[in-house]
Order: structure tokens, then C-alpha cells, then sequence
């Protein structure tokens, strides 16, 4: 059977766990309807863990309004996780390294200046990550223009993926939604209490899913996206 509220196997149910947090910081969850992993799909429990935030399942909404069904939402103030190809002119920077953190790009990707870039974080109401596989993720991109009206956001991940063995993911700084959730309200200056309990329910999450299925194969996302 699975658990009504998180849909997933009552073996995988971490439900209980759940603590909603107040984040100041908006959070919209935009994910593709054909999402393939509902057993470790994080999405569904990031947003039951914080109070501000909206779950928008669908190809395509006319606009963030409609997406997050606010009449008040203002584009600019918003950043989208944009899926580029890696932020550009590293090879200027010292060692051509970059600290853990958000950082807004411009449409080529390449970074704002330090100074914008402390200006852009400090507006931002909200952030929307897309959600499932790379493939399905670009599709949503292409099919809602408005997204292109939001700030274009690159996170670079403290750690890797607590996913491990169990996903094969198609860059190694790739993140689980719930992951990329908690390092990204950790970098608009959040509660660490937040992305403390995310990354707990997530670890859970995991946990039991190894308990429960040791043997399976890896999912392998790189062939889909």
C-alpha cells in the first residue's frame, strides 16, 4: 500500500518525520506530469516540509502567477535553477574556483559581479526548481517562456548527492530536488534548521530505501535527459 499524503510505499513513508518549516523565501516546485522515480522523488517531501512553498505539476502555466496562484508574483524577484551548461569565465578566477554558494548568471551563463550578484540574492521573493529527469527539465524550460523573465540561478553544491550508488546522475554536482532545496535556502541566508531537517527526511528517505531494496539497480538518469 502506499501512504496517502506522500504517495510513495508505506515501507518508504517518512511522513511522521515531517516538521513544516516557516521559510521566508518562497519555493515553487514546477514538475514534469511523466516524472519517472516516485519512490525516491524528493519534490512531494520538500514542499511538505516548508510552509512557503507550492507543488505545480504540468507541462506548461501561462504564467508564475498562474503557476504559483498569486496574483501578486513579480518575475523579476523570482530565480529559476537554470540548466546550463556550468557557469562561464571560471578561467579568470583564482584557481579556477568558485565556493559552494547561488549565484545569478546572466543568459550566457557567465557570472554578475560580486557586487549585483549580493543585489540580485537580497530581492529575490522566490525560487522555482524544475523537476525530473534532465530531459523533462529542458522541456519545462522550453515550454514556459516566462521562466525567462526570472533570474537565472546556478548552485554549486557543498557536497555530493547523498544518493550515492542509488542514482547514477548526469553531472556529479548533480543534486536531489529536496538537496538543491536546502543548499539554495541555506544561501539566501535561511534558518540552517530548514536545510538541517530536509536533509534529514531525504536521508530517511534513503535509508529505507536501501533497508528495504539493497539489491536494486541504479537508475541511470543520464539516458533520459
Amino acid at each position: 500500500m502506499n501512504c496517502e499524503n506522500c504517495g510513495k510505499p508505506e515501507s518508504l513513508c517518512v511522513c511522521a518525520s515531517v516538521v513544516p518549516k516557516a521559510n521566508r523565501h518562497a519555493v515553487l516546485f514546477f514538475q514534469h506530469p511523466q516524472e519517472p522515480d516516485k519512490e525516491l522523488g524528493s519534490a512531494l517531501l520538500a514542499h511538505r516540509a516548508l510552509e512557503n512553498s507550492v507543488l505545480k505539476i504540468g507541462l506548461s502555466v501561462s504564467n508564475l502567477k498562474k503557476a504559483l496562484g498569486r496574483e501578486d508574483a513579480v518575475p523579476a524577484k523570482w530565480g529559476v535553477l537554470y540548466l546550463g551548461s556550468g557557469i562561464k569565465g571560471l578561467a579568470e578566477r583564482p584557481g579556477g574556483f568558485i565556493k559552494p554558494g547561488l549565484y545569478p548568471v546572466k543568459k550566457d551563463g557567465e557570472l554578475l559581479p560580486e557586487k549585483e550578484t549580493a543585489e540580485v540574492l537580497a530581492s529575490l521573493e522566490g525560487v522555482i526548481l524544475l523537476d525530473g529527469t534532465w530531459s523533462q527539465a529542458k522541456t519545462l524550460w522550453w515550454r514556459n517562456s516566462w521562466l525567462l523573465k526570472c533570474r537565472r540561478l546556478v548552485l554549486v553544491p557543498r557536497t555530493k548527492s547523498l544518493y550515492g550508488e542509488l542514482r547514477k546522475e548526469p553531472r556529479r554536482e548533480c543534486l536531489s530536488t529536496i538537496e538543491t532545496t536546502a543548499d539554495t535556502l541555506d544561501a539566501l541566508g535561511e534558518d540552517p534548521a530548514i536545510s538541517t531537517h530536509l536533509r534529514a527526511l531525504f536521508a530517511e528517505l534513503l535509508a529505507k530505501y536501501r533497508a528495504s531494496r539493497p539489491a536494486r539497480k541504479p537508475v541511470d538518469r543520464r539516458r533520459r535527459r
